[in-house]
Parts: structure tokens; C-alpha cells; sequence
């Protein structure tokens, strides 16, 4: 193999490399009767690092809209921040749930 033939087929290697980004999914908590609005927000606060102010409005949200995207991540991150609501509504006794979605 000639240096020039190696040198395109270096490029052609490099030309069909191309990373390829994860799949994000959407980490989102639907609304309840029962799980009070405090709890959410704490819940909303601890596990996806929001203010005060911004977990509140996305309380907010899921109890008048019946549901709320608190964050966007890959695969593993959201299902990780998915079973942290879960973990908390259980041992807090509330009926809190929350699902991911790939977008």
C-alpha cells in the first residue's frame, strides 16, 4: 500500500466515524390527590437540583396540568432520578409517581 492510498483510506475512515450522541429521554411526574404540594417540591428540589422558585412552578404545573417534565437526560440519568422520586414518595408513605419518556 502506497503512503498516498493510505492516506485516503485514512480519510474515508475518519469521514464514517461519527459519534453518535445517547438517546435523551424526559423524567416527568404526573399528579396525584393525595402527595402534598410541599413534598413535591422538596422532591422536585433534591433530586433534579431546582430552585425553590422553579420547583414550585413546576409543582405548580403538575397539579394544574396533571403532569410535569422536571429534566431531560440519557437513558441511565433519568431512569437513576426516576427511581430517586419513587424511593422518596415510598418512604414518605405518599402515591407520588414518576415515569420517563424517550424523546
Amino acid at each position: 500500500m502506497t503512503e498516498n492510498n493510505y492516506q485516503e483510506d485514512l480519510k474515508l475512515k475518519e469521514k464514517k466515524i461519527k459519534p453518535k450522541l445517547p438517546s435523551l429521554y424526559k423524567v416527568i411526574v404526573l399528579n396525584d390527590d393525595f402527595t402534598p404540594m410541599e413534598f413535591v417540591v422538596n422532591a422536585i428540589q433534591k433530586v433534579f437540583n431546582k430552585s425553590s422558585e422553579e420547583a414550585t412552578r413546576i409543582m405548580l404545573q403538575i397539579h394544574t396540568e396533571g403532569i410535569s417534565i422536571c429534566g431531560t437526560y440519557p437513558l441511565e440519568i433519568a431512569e437513576t432520578k426516576m427511581n430517586q422520586v419513587l424511593n422518596l414518595a415510598k418512604e414518605s408513605q405518599h402515591p407520588l409517581q414518576c415515569i420517563i419518556e424517550k424523546i
